[in-house]
């Protein structure tokens, strides 16, 4: 059972996000790259924001992130989602990508669960059209 429901409304993809949502639905987590001075930029820009390059290639994202921020959910913003409240919305960070930070969920805790640092593992759930999710796990601590 996804975390949220398949009838929350999927992303609105463009010509300049159209390749991230590409490897999403391959289940590959990629990251825009600055082809020119190597910037990693997210959400993907059609311009690098610290050359003004256009050319930009996709680097892969490790598994493995870090919860950067989180907030837990318990009004719902839109009728999809009313049955899934309350539930996380959180920024991770993958300390390997310097900077990059994805908003997601975390699918395996309650509230009172989810801390700021905690290790997470990314994973794959399907959304509305089809359309691959990266959503995250928490990991069990050492």
């Amino acid at each position: 059972m996804p975390y949220l429901p398949t009838s929350v409304p999927g992303p609105k993809i463009d010509d300049v996000n159209a390749p991230f949502w590409e490897h999403c639905r391959a289940q590959r987590l990629t990251f825009q790259q600055c082809a020119g001075c190597s910037h990693l930029i997210h959400p993907p820009l059609p311009v690098c924001p610290r050359c003004q390059s256009v050319e930009r290639q996709w680097r892969e994202a490790p598994y493995t992130a870090l919860v950067f921020s989180f907030v837990w959910v318990h009004t719902a913003a839109h009728d999809s989602v009313v049955a899934a409240l309350p539930y996380n919305v959180v920024l991770v960070e993958f300390p390997a990508l310097a900077g990059v930070r994805l908003v997601s969920n975390v699918v395996n805790v309650s509230p009172g669960q989810l801390a700021i640092g905690d290790r997470l593992t990314l994973l794959w759930e399907e959304g509305d059209g089809g359309q691959w999710l990266p959503r995250f796990r928490k990991e069990a601590p050492t």
